[in-house]
């Protein structure tokens, strides 16, 4: 954390009273890129895509370094998100895909209380605009979990245009899924045809949502699916990044510039209203970019999508919320998705001692009135793979084989096995993570083997 952080703290005192100070409860934005690499966004060092949209974002808010998600896919991530729970405590281990989502055993347990839940029945306007990917069959629909508005789909990925693909460029892997199959475009529960790119059309109704509600608190739940696959770009914002080298990586940047442009304008739309002061926002992806598949760069953090490595659970991580936290500096401590819950709950006034919510609000960490860590222990299970990260030592597991153990503070890139000459800390990390371990429970499905 920067020195000079501490200093500015003076400057927020009369707002560490209270969050949600006024007549007025804040409006809140929850923003989530999809398989997002860690080093893709101008803030965090890419110099090859300009993002001026979301960087504006850490320009004027907190740009946390050490932001991390409860799984490296993208359904136990969301599920997390959405109920401040780790997804292991309710079974949603893994990640549906294809006709998995069509399974009724298959989604967020209704047993939980989500965000939207909660926010609804405080008296918000909540919507969400995106991928839901949280069940496919309708008592998981997002209206049934607290969202009063819904335009999106249910899986885990769509086309961004309809057959036979006019106006963009698109990079089909041989295996591509049948994304769309099962699997429609929907305002509510009404089918309905994509406009144009898909990411366009997630930015109107993002912007006709903020509109429709503006004289009254809202929350905006904006998961978008880019920069998930399949790999399709408008043909203008490709033609900007002709200079970079290969096809793949051509159409990445132009998804990504889509979906910068699109936050850019939900942006405005936000200023335009006079309500840039009262609205929190949060910026973050769930999880690690597939490297491979998308180029999308992780850099400089170690492994991917499905990894628990660095690549696979740190994530680009930004929260703005002008007066309550400080502007344009960076937050070092780690801390998680877990959390996104009882701040936005603490910001609409809203009471966050409920024992099932494991996060904790962020604000008084991020405006420096808490110097401690938000976290001392953070920890993952994804099946058979563990890992646990306790001050700055992390240790990653692929069970049967042994525990290996790096220290992130010289070892960033986790290039370096410290087991075998660290056993009192590989002890003491496996006895933190067997302690949280008793609070899960069994998957409650498993994903079909893949055939050899």
């Amino acid at each position: 954390m920067r020195a000079s952080f501490f200093a500015f703290l003076a400057l927020f005192s009369a707002t560490l009273l209270g969050h949600a100070a006024g007549n007025r409860k804040p409006n809140i934005l929850l923003i989530v890129a999809d398989d997002l690499g860690y080093g893709e966004l101008g803030c965090q060092g890419n110099p090859q895509i300009p993002t001026p949209n979301i960087d504006s974002l850490a320009r004027s808010g907190i740009r946390c370094t050490s932001g991390y998600v409860t799984a490296s896919l993208c359904s136990p991530s969301r599920a997390a998100l959405m109920t401040g729970r780790y997804q292991t405590r309710y079974g949603h281990e893994f990640n549906p895909v294809g006709a998995e989502n069509l399974d009724p055993e298959i989604g967020l347990p209704l047993t939980e209380r989500t965000i939207a839940n909660r926010l609804h029945d405080a008296g918000y306007a909540t919507g969400i605009v995106g991928k839901w990917h949280l069940g496919g069959t309708p008592p998981y629909h997002p209206q049934r979990r607290g969202f009063d508005e819904f335009f999106g789909f249910l899986h885990e990925g769509h086309f961004y245009t309809a057959p036979p693909y006019h106006g963009v460029y698109s990079r089909f892997r041989d295996d591509e899924p049948a994304y769309d199959a099962h699997n429609p475009l929907l305002r509510d529960t009404s089918e309905v045809e994509p406009s144009g790119y898909l990411t366009d059309d997630f930015n109107r109704e993002a912007l006709a949502f903020i509109d429709r509600h503006h004289e009254q608190p809202w929350f905006l739940y904006l998961p978008y699916n880019a920069v998930h696959s399949p790999m399709q770009a408008k043909l203008a914002d490709v033609e900007r990044f002709a200079t970079l080298p290969g096809a793949q990586r051509q159409i990445f940047a132009g998804m990504l510039f889509a979906l910068d442009r699109s936050v850019g304008e939900v942006l405005a739309k936000i200023r335009a209203l006079g309500q840039e002061e009262d609205t929190l926002i949060v910026f973050l992806s769930d999880n690690g970019g597939p490297t491979q598949e998308l180029t999308s760069s992780n850099l400089p953090l170690r492994g991917g999508k499905g990894s628990l490595y660095e690549g696979g659970i740190r994530i680009p991580f930004i929260v703005q919320w002008k007066g309550h936290v400080p502007r344009g500096y960076t937050y070092d401590a780690p801390l998680s998705s877990l959390d996104i819950a009882p701040t936005m709950l603490a910001a609409a006034g809203l009471p966050t001692d409920d024992p099932k919510l494991e996060g904790v609000d962020l604000v008084p960490y991020l405006s420096g009135a808490t110097p401690t860590a938000p976290h001392d222990d953070l920890c993952w299970r994804m099946g058979q793979l563990h890992a646990v990260r306790s001050g700055l030592w992390k240790l990653v597991q692929r069970l049967p084989a042994a525990p290996q153990l790096f220290d992130l503070s010289p070892d960033l890139a986790e290039e370096h096995d410290l087991a075998a000459v660290q056993p009192a800390v590989v002890a003491r990390l496996l006895a933190i993570y067997d302690k949280w371990d008793k609070g899960n429970v069994p998957a409650h499905w498993t994903p079909p083997k893949k055939a050899k």
